[in-house]
C-alpha cells in the first residue's frame, strides 16, 4: 500500500485519499465530481458525512496557512465534500448536479489552492 496521506487518526478516510479525492483547488474538486460515477459519489459522501465533526475538530488545532502536509490534504478532502454533498443531496447524485446548464460550464474564477485568501477589495468613495 501506498504511504498514508492522511492522519492516522481518519485512516478510514485514506480509500479515498488515495482515490485522488484530496484535491487544492475548486476547479480541480468540480472536475473530480464531474467524472466520477453516481455511485462513487453516494459512496465518498457516505464515507465522509458521518466523520465531518471530527475532521472540523480535529483540524481546528491547525493555523489554515501552515498545515502539515497530511493535515492539508484531510482539509482537501473535507472541502471535496462540498462539491461531493450538493450533487448527492440535491441532484440524488448527479455528478453534473446543474440540471439547467451543463456543470462543465460553472469554471471557478478565482482558482486559488485551499488555505489561502483572496486580497480584500478597497472600496472608496467617490470624490467627484
Amino acid at each position: 500500500m501506498a504511504d498514508p496521506l492522511l492522519p492516522q487518526e481518519f485512516a478510514d478516510l485514506e480509500p479515498l485519499a488515495q482515490a485522488g479525492w484530496c484535491l487544492a483547488t475548486e476547479r480541480e474538486r468540480t472536475k473530480k465530481r464531474r467524472t466520477s460515477t453516481t455511485e462513487e459519489l453516494r459512496a465518498f459522501y457516505a464515507t465522509v458525512r458521518p466523520r465531518l465533526e471530527a475532521v472540523l475538530d480535529y483540524l481546528d488545532q491547525f493555523a489554515v496557512d501552515n498545515m502539515p502536509t497530511k493535515e492539508q490534504n484531510l482539509l482537501n478532502l473535507t472541502l471535496s465534500m462540498t462539491e461531493v454533498a450538493f450533487a448527492v443531496e440535491k441532484y440524488k447524485g448527479n455528478p453534473s448536479g446543474f440540471q439547467a446548464i451543463e456543470a462543465s460550464r460553472f469554471v471557478p474564477v478565482h482558482d486559488m489552492p485551499s488555505g489561502t485568501a483572496p486580497k480584500p477589495t478597497l472600496y472608496k468613495a467617490d470624490d467627484g
